[in-house]
């Protein structure tokens, strides 16, 4: 038997992506003009720029997955078409996998080489004494060439929570997934909205431990190296962990208003569920190399 091809559906022309363009442009050129107004001490319009950037990127996103998800349940798409977005998700988060590793790079980096390097390693005794003498090779580096010093960040406590938090959410959102292999879409919707709400809690948390190291521990993002490795890595995934949180409740509400969603054909739920887990395996690398090494 010959070879047969699947008709592969292509959309007509249209005007989202032009829109998505225009907001990504907004949101930094806004960004531009609101750092370079924080810089002079002056009140810029930035934050109008940034505000309308987000408004036509919102609208962007729920127009053109809004025409994705009525083409795909009107049956636009065939397994050809599936395996396109199985790759494409795939490749988004290898993407994602590679932005965490520059930090983590960063992170590494600062650690094994250029610490230890300031204290004299590797030859470099005279040098260390001319750009910061007497320093002490220590991590984390809670004190900067400025004199200004900070305190750690424990892991006991809130990172601790949190890491439980997100192995818990893992958990819920895998009976989530057996229940809607199942046909128990009772059991999905529970489990569902209780990994959003453990999303939430993780949030609410990481919100709490910010404000207790700016205002107790002194620990801020210009805080020399640790500080800026620690607020951008664990900043970073925060964000990540808010997307996962939107990703997964526009899901739950396409299950519980619209009714979407089959043992046969729920990608969507499972492009939501892997970047879900990804999020949470990052967390765990965060907790070990940022908080407890």
């Amino acid at each position: 038997m010959g070879t047969v091809y699947q008709k592969y559906y292509v959309p007509h022309q249209s005007s989202w992506p032009i829109l998505g363009a225009i907001a990504l442009f907004l949101l930094g050129y806004g960004a531009a003009i609101w750092i370079n107004a924080l810089a002079k001490d002056q009140h810029g319009f930035g934050w109008l720029f940034i505000i309308v950037g987000f408004a036509l990127l919102f609208y962007m996103l729920f127009g053109w997955f809004s025409n994705i998800i009525d083409e795909s349940m009107d049956g636009l798409y065939s397994q050809q078409m599936d395996r396109s977005f199985r790759q494409g998700m795939s490749w988004f988060i290898f993407s994602e996998i590679m932005f965490f590793m520059a930090f983590f790079g960063a992170l590494f980096y600062a650690r094994m080489i250029a610490v230890p390097w300031l204290d004299g390693a590797s030859n470099n005794v005279m040098t260390a004494e001319v750009l910061w003498p007497n320093f002490e090779a220590i991590w984390p580096l809670t004190k900067t060439p400025g004199g200004l010093e900070t305190q750690a960040m424990p892991w006991e406590g809130i990172p601790l929570y949190n890491t439980l938090i997100l192995l818990a959410s893992s958990v819920t959102l895998q009976f989530a997934h057996v229940g809607i292999e199942q046909r128990k879409y009772t059991q999905l919707g529970f489990f569902l909205l209780l990994t959003i709400i453990l999303g939430v809690c993780f949030l609410y948390l990481q919100g709490h431990e910010y404000v207790h190291s700016y205002q107790e521990l002194g620990l801020r993002l210009d805080s020399g190296v640790y500080g800026n490795t620690f607020f951008l890595l664990t900043g970073f995934h925060g964000l990540h962990v808010t997307l996962g949180a939107i990703f997964l409740t526009v899901i739950f509400l396409r299950i519980v208003i619209k009714g979407h969603f089959t043992p046969e054909r729920h990608f969507g739920f499972q492009a939501a569920a892997w970047y879900w887990h990804f999020v949470d395996v990052v967390w765990l690398n965060l907790f070990v190399f940022v908080y407890v090494l």
